[in-house]
């Protein structure tokens, strides 16, 4: 057999063999992550949920520290689901997209009031529960219980897009992502014990990790090492030479500035504060008082906004404004100070707190740029 017949004989064979080729590669270089089992070893569906839904949106160098406290004061989802909301958002705070906190408790409350503290071990069961999602169950179904279900993310999403060329832009190219990567799921281990589902068991779980630490390392959205990935040889990416340019993403539409005012009492060594309602943007979150935030919105009509309180005489408009981008608009906000006397009360719905406490309150990053902005922190 000539050297070209065997390249392409290799070509042809290709398909069949990436999931054992992805396999082994994945068992000489796989991650070590706080959430991730050992090789050989049962993964905890606790931390599995608990990492999976922290990832949402966030990187794994940030979510490394809240998942090593969440796990330190909550080591399983009973525990959390005894934990208030109001402890958790303040573990939570920093971490972003607050509704993914407020899920997580719902989810932990449910597993622990309607299954007994333990996680359904299926797709159908695991999308039932709050904040669960197709993807995030399909990947605890996979990790946790090794079912024969392939969740597909960024990194995967990369990766198969590169493999296949796939160039339907994103996100309707969703499906065929989809079905492409179950593809590179590993066979089923003949002879291995059965799962309760009554398929053989399989290795699931190590084949979207594989994937997922693939894209993560070696098929990166810039600069990808592609001569040192298991599957260089039948990527058509590769073989066009654009593999850089996949996924296609269809043009991102950028949200409206809005502008609104942010209003930082002082009463001697406490910070006026109030909760944001538990539905919406930042639900549940503290926060101090403050206008609406409204695309063209008027300095004067912001601070026409600002909390009744008869012993302010004027407001201190501190100087620049607090930016910061939500994934749907930027937002800019203009700081007031006030400074009041001893004895003045909260406005319904506010509270004092001690300045000395506010790390311990659940403040988004928004608001701790500006207590900090408007303190001189």
């Amino acid at each position: 057999m000539t050297s070209s017949t065997a390249a392409k004989t290799r070509r042809r064979e290709a398909p069949a063999d990436r999931p054992a080729l992805l396999l082994a590669w994945y068992d000489r270089h796989r991650r070590r992550l706080p959430w991730r089992a050992a090789a050989g070893e049962r993964a905890d569906p606790y931390r599995v949920w608990l990492s999976e839904i922290m990832l949402q949106q966030t990187t794994v160098k940030a979510v490394g520290p809240y998942f090593e406290k969440f796990t330190s004061r909550w080591p399983d989802v009973s525990a959390l689901g005894r934990a208030s909301l109001d402890d958790v958002l303040r573990m939570w705070a920093g971490l972003g997209y607050y509704s993914r906190a407020r899920n997580l408790h719902a989810c932990a409350v449910a597993v622990l009031n309607d299954h007994g503290g333990i996680f359904p071990d299926t797709e159908d069961g695991l999308r039932a529960l709050p904040g669960i999602g197709p993807y995030t169950a399909a990947a605890i179904a996979a990790i946790a219980f090794d079912r024969r279900t392939m969740p597909v993310d960024g990194n995967i999403e990369r990766v198969v897009t590169r493999l296949y060329a796939i160039g339907e832009p994103l996100p309707q190219s969703k499906p065929r992502i989809q079905q492409m990567a179950a593809t590179l799921l590993g066979p089923s281990r003949a002879g291995d014990e059965k799962s309760r589902a009554g398929d053989e068991k399989s290795r699931a779980g190590d084949s979207a990790q594989a994937l997922m630490d693939l894209g993560a390392t070696i098929c990166t959205p810039k600069k990808p090492a592609c001569s040192l990935c298991p599957l260089n040889e039948d990527c058509a990416g590769r073989a066009r030479g654009d593999q850089e340019t996949f996924p296609r993403k269809a043009p991102k539409k950028n949200g409206m500035l809005r502008r609104g005012a942010a209003f930082v009492v002082t009463r001697g060594n406490e910070l006026l504060v109030r909760s944001r309602p538990e539905k919406g943007l930042l639900g549940g979150m503290t926060e101090v008082p403050g206008s609406e935030w409204r695309a063209g919105q008027q300095d004067k009509a912001a601070l026409a906004q600002a909390p009744e309180l008869k012993a302010v005489a004027r407001w201190h408009r501190k100087a620049g404004v607090v930016s910061h981008v939500f994934t749907h608009f930027p937002l800019e906000l203009v700081v007031y100070t006030a400074n009041v006397a001893a004895r003045t009360r909260a406005p319904d719905g506010m509270r004092w707190v001690a300045v000395a406490t506010l790390a311990g309150e659940a403040f988004p990053n928004l608001m701790r740029k500006v207590i900090a902005h408007g303190l001189d922190l």
